[in-house]
């Protein structure tokens, strides 16, 4: 289950233009790591506009980019497993989410970030993927 992260809007542009209803666009959202102090993950993704999009009915492409960052002094609130997913968003009515999952590669003291969107039955393998290095001063807790 993904922990409570809360994305921001930070931007948009437009990609293409609808006369009824908004066009498509690509979103730029932030979030901050709910277990990791001072790190922010930047997700840009398709939203798909027009009619279904201003209603909630379209489905977006699976498609993202992720950037994360060290934004601060780093500190992991709770000893952390492995592997977690860390954000989840509906992308269409039913089944297809956008997902960001956390993994530790401990031997380098580095936080993996990696999204990629699914479906009910079969998702997508177009992914992306970052890493924030963490000082070796402040070792990750594992579970």
């Amino acid at each position: 289950m993904a922990a409570s992260a809360h994305a921001e809007v930070v931007g948009d542009v437009d990609t293409a233009f609808k006369l009824i209803g908004p066009d498509h666009k690509i979103v730029v959202e932030a979030y901050d790591d709910p277990k990791v102090t001072g790190v922010t993950c930047y997700v840009s993704r398709a939203k798909t506009g027009g009619i279904k999009g201003a209603v909630g009915l379209a489905e977006d492409k699976a498609e993202a980019s992720i950037a994360c960052r060290q934004v601060g002094p780093v500190t992991v609130t709770q000893p952390l497993p492995k592997r977690e997913e860390v954000y989840s968003e509906r992308l269409s009515i039913l089944f297809k989410r956008l997902r960001v999952v956390r993994m530790v590669d401990p031997k380098r003291n580095t936080l993996v970030y990696l999204t990629y969107s699914d479906l009910l039955i079969d998702g997508s393998p177009k992914n992306s993927i970052t890493a924030v290095a963490i000082d070796r001063g402040t070792p990750i807790p594992l579970k």
